[in-house]
């Protein structure tokens, strides 16, 4: 038996605005929302409303007069892009947030959609995070500024249901990878950096590649498509301002995800670790059951099939 209705009906006459949508994930999720159905796409870009300017979020909204807001648009980055501009990553992200969810419940948008960070969790969480573990504690220091910022949208999500009743949900995806992600890797997230670190020591001839940290935290990841259906499925059948998790449910060490990656590229080399480089959080692995049980959102991807997918990809855009 069906507990929620057809994706269709849901998305029907709907007019959807999705900040970031021409980026990594936003881009997946744009197509995702097409599957199910969403035919009225607003993919907002920053060239032509920056979110962190009150005047242009509001000349957006009246522009698009969307019935559903999904908010993707951040600054984003690896441990070292989070060291180099915590200030940025803070402001630029609840600027956007805290103004675009005001502003969209003035505007009476019917639903908007927020997109937390894993980032938001205590240092030391217990292992699988817990949703209701979320506030027992401060976030990691490398990345606190971008997980606050985020985590911002919680409060202001959960209040402005209290106060006027309006319909807001909170996701909390775990590290994401797949296809068109970042492979800068000044500004890349770990996957998509030590794929490219494999593929030119490959190509270069070199023995061996420098990673940063011990090697011994450990990671969750989840495939971008699972992601963005994770995001149709919460859009479409959720409907309440407690933060939910999306992940994977696998938890894999960084120095054993280092040699899954070089075997997958070929890289034969070796690996060497730089512990003077941050470590980050020493683990990340959520509890992904409320997903499953509130809107039926279980991962599909296992990692070794998304990281092969992913270095095919990244192996195609460099011809």
């Amino acid at each position: 038996m069906n507990l929620w209705p057809d994706s269709a009906d849901f998305w029907r006459n709907k007019h959807l605005c999705v900040t970031g949508g021409a980026g990594f994930l936003g881009s997946h999720l744009v197509n995702a929302l097409r599957e199910h159905g969403a035919s009225d796409i607003s993919v907002v870009r920053s060239k032509d409303y920056d979110l962190r300017d009150f005047a242009a979020i509001q000349r957006m909204l009246k522009d698009i007069s969307p019935d559903v807001v999904i908010h993707l648009a951040a600054r984003v980055g690896g441990i070292g892009a989070n060291l180099a501009h915590p200030a940025e990553f803070f402001y630029d992200n609840l600027t956007m947030g805290v103004q675009l969810l005001h502003e969209s419940w003035r505007a009476k948008v019917g639903k908007f959609v927020a997109i937390g960070t894993v980032c938001a969790y205590p240092k030391f969480t217990p292992v699988p995070f817990r949703e209701e573990d979320l506030w027992n504690g401060y976030p990691e220091e490398t990345n606190a500024p971008y997980g606050l910022a985020k985590k911002m949208l919680l409060v202001q999500s959960q209040a402005y249901r209290a106060q006027y009743g309006f319909s807001s949900i909170y996701l909390l995806p775990v590290n994401l990878y797949g296809p068109g992600d970042n492979f800068e890797l000044e500004s890349s997230h770990v996957i998509p950096a030590l794929i490219r670190k494999c593929v030119e020591a490959k190509e270069r001839g070199e023995n061996k590649i420098v990673v940063w940290g011990t090697g011994r935290p450990s990671r969750e990841f989840l495939y971008v498509d699972d992601a963005a259906q994770a995001i149709v499925l919460a859009t479409e059948r959720y409907d309440d301002s407690q933060p939910v998790n999306l992940g994977s449910g696998t938890e894999i060490a960084i120095k054993d995800l280092v040699h899954v990656i070089a075997r997958l590229t070929g890289f034969n080399g070796e690996v060497v670790f730089d512990p003077s480089k941050p470590d980050g959080q020493p683990r990340r692995s959520l509890d992904t059951r409320k997903a499953e049980k509130l809107f039926g959102f279980r991962a599909k991807t296992l990692l070794e099939e998304g990281l092969t997918k992913t270095i095919e990809a990244y192996a195609d855009s460099r011809g």
